[in-house]
């Protein structure tokens, strides 16, 4: 399994990518394995402020939906919108094509509330 060192995690299996006061944020591979073939994602939460924590949005697959949890508290700026017709991308392709949406965060010391990679392996393996 895929784990990349330059991302922060969360407990519940979302990744988020930084780049300035832009996040990018997706699933794991872990969670796409665990959930199956996913077959529709919906953000609820697009151009709208969100909590650490909240939930933004669904994730479902053929025989489950999940919510889906901000990483960090910001502003949802963009949808990848290929997965209207692609969702299967979360599937081959967690932490590139499958990526679900950015976040203009509102606040850096939240970071330091995420996993880092030793972290969230631990987590998967316990």
């Amino acid at each position: 399994m895929t784990i990349p060192n330059n991302l922060y995690y969360t407990k519940d299996h979302e990744w988020i990518a930084i780049d300035g006061n832009i996040g990018t944020i997706g699933i794991t591979e872990f969670a796409q394995s665990a959930l199956g073939d996913i077959v529709y994602v919906e953000i609820d939460k697009l151009n709208q402020n969100v909590n650490k924590d909240e939930c933004f949005g669904t994730i479902e697959a053929v025989k489950t939906v999940s919510d889906l949890f901000s990483p960090m508290s910001g502003i949802i700026i963009t949808f990848n919108e290929t997965l209207i017709d692609n969702p299967h991308f979360i599937n081959q392709d967690p932490y590139q094509t499958g990526w679900i949406c950015k976040i203009n965060f509102s606040n850096f010391s939240e970071l330091e509330q995420l996993l880092r990679l030793e972290d969230y392996e631990n987590l998967i393996n316990h």
